[in-house]
């Protein structure tokens, strides 16, 4: 039995030195033969033979042992279906929940509100609309919008004047949903939040609007339909 613990020792032993040998290789060769390539946080093994997955951010890459090539796309596992990419990528791109900073949003309150998410979302995309519509038919949840002004000058004008407003759900919604133009905001108003929301946007890599991050830190990005909102808010909440 010792002996047989030995041999699996300095076999993986062996494994961990081949591996760290293959990332030395991969990280000089990419570099000297491709200067600009982003900076590479992180090389590990994939679960297909002499392949190593590249990680630039969020970002993933594909490359064999030595750098020589660099592969952009899935990695599907045709036994089980799964698209191992984008599995990694969800993985990666989890936020914590409870950190998310919800004073800087407008809450609007379903029910009881026992469920709860985030969305991100532009006063000017017309694809939050559609996501606000179905919004409005879930129960029992509480939806944080953090306002995301990034489509342009008017999409800052649009979220200051929500803000602003002395009810911003109602006003929100309305525009949303019914097209009701927000009233022109009038006198002071701090703002600071929509400034605070675009840098914890950015610090996410949220990149398009609407994005949708669940209680149990998954996102979703894009007017997903109202069933998979259910689905996943059912999800969310049975996780630990």
């Amino acid at each position: 039995m010792v002996g047989v613990r030995t041999m699996v020792a300095v076999a993986l032993a062996a494994s961990a030195l081949t591996a760290r040998a293959d990332e030395a290789a991969i990280r000089k060769n990419l570099a000297e033969r491709l200067p600009n390539f982003p900076p590479i946080d992180e090389v590990s093994k994939t679960p297909i033979p002499g392949l190593y997955e590249l990680r630039v951010g969020t970002d993933l890459l594909y490359t064999d042992e030595q750098g020589q090539y660099v592969i952009q796309g899935s990695v599907i596992d045709t036994k089980t279906r799964t698209n191992l990419t984008e599995a990694r990528i969800a993985k990666l791109t989890q936020i914590d929940f409870a950190s998310l900073p919800l004073k800087d949003a407008i809450l609007i309150k379903q029910g009881s509100g026992a469920r709860k998410m985030v969305v991100f979302g532009d006063p000017n995309c017309g694809y939050c609309k559609k996501l606000e519509r179905d919004l409005v038919a879930l129960k029992d949840v509480s939806i944080y919008t953090f306002l995301y002004p990034i489509l342009g000058p008017d999409s800052n004008v649009k979220a200051r004047d929500i803000w602003c407003a002395r009810e911003p759900a109602k006003v929100w919604r309305n525009w949303m949903v019914d097209g009701a133009t927000p009233a022109k905001a009038m006198g002071s108003c701090d703002t600071s939040a929509l400034d605070r929301n675009v840098a914890l946007g950015n610090r996410h890599r949220v990149t398009g609007t609407p994005a949708v991050v669940f209680e149990d830190g998954s996102r979703a990005p894009g007017a997903i339909p109202a069933e998979q909102l259910e689905s996943r808010l059912l999800a969310a909440a049975k996780r630990p």
